[in-house]
């Protein structure tokens, strides 16, 4: 690997989840000691490389999970998120070697530093996985996060609104209930898993407010105004309150964007 596109390549086409893991730590090494070059000399693949496991349903095929009351609820709900993981880190080294070279190398840094995080997050979920007995694989899983990749495929400000700006921040939103159900349980562990990944992701949903708030300035766009067409185009269904507004200021995701789009229920 000798670019920033090849090494986000790399990343993508790799199946194995240790593989992968690995691949986007290499990648994120490689750019941060400047053995990369701002150089984007191949495409990326239309879709990412996927293990023989999980089998993948459409969203409304999935089993019911229930909400991590029991050990076997609580085990699919940690598969479920060391799945979004997995595809987190494909969607991190894409947004940056589909986009990245109409950009300053800042957002190479960027999206390169979330996907090695994302990576992180996957070997702790999938190693919390095995030490209760089950492992990354052994339950089906869904691809809509990538179906959102394929959808915004063409459009950076479309990708930025969607992904870091909707999906991350929802599981904002959504986290610190998970992680008071797996305390309540007495799964300590995994809640300290969840809540180190909901510290990180504040983390990740700010480059993307930023970059989309740059980028469409820059085209002469009101930020608000086009995020709220582009989501309303794209993903309107995945905008659902209640809103973690703490943790969406923390990340810039200021409620000029969202308030108003869905019936306002607050964290």
């Amino acid at each position: 690997m000798t670019s920033v596109a090849e090494a986000a390549r790399v990343v993508l086409l790799a199946a194995d989840p240790d593989a992968k893991v690995k691949a986007a730590r290499a990648a994120a090494r490689g750019w941060r000691s400047g053995r990369l070059a701002h150089r984007f000399d191949v495409l990326m693949p239309e879709r990412p490389a996927r293990p023989p496991r999980p089998e993948l349903l459409p969203p409304g095929k999935m089993p019911k999970r229930g909400k991590g009351g029991s050990e076997r609820g609580r085990i699919a709900l940690l598969h479920a998120l060391a799945h979004i993981e997995f595809g987190a880190i494909d969607l991190a080294f894409d947004i940056a070697g589909r986009f990245g070279a109409d950009f300053s190398p800042s957002f190479v840094t960027d999206w390169f530093g979330v996907g090695a995080d994302e990576a992180m997050h996957f070997a702790l979920l999938d190693r919390r996985l095995r030490a209760l007995g089950s492992s990354y694989g052994a339950m089906p899983a869904h691809d809509g996060l990538w179906e959102a990749a394929e959808n915004t495929a063409g459009d950076v400000l479309a990708r930025l609104a969607v992904v870091p700006m909707v999906l991350e921040a929802r599981g904002l939103d959504v986290t610190p209930a998970t992680v008071g159900r797996f305390e309540a349980a007495g799964d300590h562990r995994s809640a300290a898993v969840l809540d180190r990944i909901y510290r990180d992701e504040i983390r990740h949903v700010a480059p993307g407010t930023t970059w989309f708030t740059k980028i469409a300035e820059s085209r002469g766009f009101s930020p608000v105004n086009q995020w709220r067409a582009l989501v309303s185009r794209h993903c309107m269904g995945a905008l659902k309150p209640p809103f973690n507004n703490s943790a969406r200021d923390q990340a810039g995701l200021s409620r000029d964007f969202y308030e108003g789009l869905a019936p306002a229920r607050v964290l």
